[in-house]
């Protein structure tokens, strides 16, 4: 996996990008809570999508111009791509459990927008942390690549094998913990974080809402990191990629809130690519034991295979298959969700969308 480095500006320039488009919608468009239309989530989850692919193409320019290479520049544009991908994906599963949380706080809809912002706005800053943590291990305990893979691995394959395990939380450790320790109201004070009571500040039950959702965004970013340091270790290109997926959840939230149970299948697809991602970051450990089983000297064609492969000879085919494999299974498994919809129509989503209108 090529790393490269990248000019001081280019990192203004996407934190500039993000941060201007951040106050757009937050400052001018949703200055005040609403609940936003469905043509408004529309416009707005094709102007987040839009923004990622100029901001992929902008990746292509930079690289192939400053670098003057530009099959390099097109490999690095096909990683953001699939790790936008990826992630994107994964954030489905993110929309229900924010649904549930919601319901099970009774959040109104217009507060659910602020929630979501400022969950984003953490996130920003949780993910870059954790990234940068991981790519720097990465490269000083080259062996990490490979616990990455065997978690994704395990993931994956659990994934297909288990039920659906719904968050609860009124089953959550993670609630009673943080009202241990953080003074949390059991109202609604407006769109407000704190308030005052009894001449102290305390969390209202928003700040709640904000904690477990920050908290839940954590724990899915466990996954999803590491699948995208399955396609690069590039850390310009996991984050960047990262943050644009996690730019367009707020809004994709309210456009598919009703269509999330639709895509049934999905779940199959995210698995399939978590432990295809495992298995791909696990390939060159497989390969080096292999080449010691056949010795440095054998001259077979399968050991001049495993040589180009350690010696990343097949790195341009690598990084299209993975697109491919990723962009297919997750592509195939909503067309199969919409012609073969789930045998219990379950209108869970729909009922809980009810309880706090």
């Amino acid at each position: 996996m090529t790393t490269i480095e990248y000019p001081f500006w280019v990192w203004i320039f996407f934190f500039a990008v993000v941060l201007i488009a951040l106050f757009i919608d937050i400052g001018i468009v949703n200055r005040t809570s609403h609940v936003p239309s469905r043509k408004e989530t529309t416009a707005w989850s094709i102007v987040w999508v839009s923004l990622a692919l100029l901001f992929n193409v902008f990746i292509y320019w930079q690289v192939g111009t400053h670098h003057e290479n530009w099959t390099l520049a097109t490999n690095k544009a096909i990683e953001f791509f699939t790790g936008y991908l990826i992630e994107l994906s994964l954030s489905v599963d993110n929309l229900f459990v924010f649904l549930l949380i919601f319901s099970y706080f009774k959040v109104p809809k217009e507060f659910q927008h602020r929630v979501l912002f400022w969950g984003i706005m953490g996130a920003l800053v949780m993910r870059m942390i954790m990234i940068f943590a991981g790519a720097e291990l990465v490269e000083r305990f080259h062996w990490l690549i490979y616990v990455f893979g065997a978690f994704l691995l395990y993931t994956g394959l659990k994934m297909f094998s288990d039920d659906d395990e719904a968050f609860n939380p009124e089953e959550s450790r993670m609630i009673s913990v943080i009202t241990r320790y953080v003074p949390i109201t059991k109202q609604y004070d407006g769109s407000n974080f704190l308030t005052i009571i009894d001449g102290k500040t305390t969390g209202t039950l928003l700040l709640l809402v904000l904690i477990v959702v920050e908290l839940s965004d954590l724990m899915f970013a466990v996954d999803s990191i590491p699948a995208i340091f399955g396609i690069t270790t590039d850390r310009f290109i996991v984050y960047t990629s990262n943050i644009f997926a996690i730019l367009g959840l707020r809004t994709f939230f309210f456009l598919l809130a009703d269509l999330a149970d639709r895509f049934h299948l999905l779940k199959f697809g995210l698995a399939f690519v978590l432990s295809f991602i495992g298995v791909k970051m696990l390939l060159p450990l497989l390969a080096e034991g292999l080449m010691r089983i056949l010795g440095e000297a054998n001259n077979s064609s399968f050991a001049l295979f495993l040589q180009k492969y350690l010696h990343h000879d097949y790195k341009q085919t690598e990084i299209y298959i993975s697109l491919a494999v990723v962009s297919g299974a997750i592509l195939l498994s909503i067309i199969l969700s919409l012609i073969f919809p789930p045998k219990k129509e379950k209108n869970t989503i729909k009922e809980m969308e009810e309880d706090f209108t």
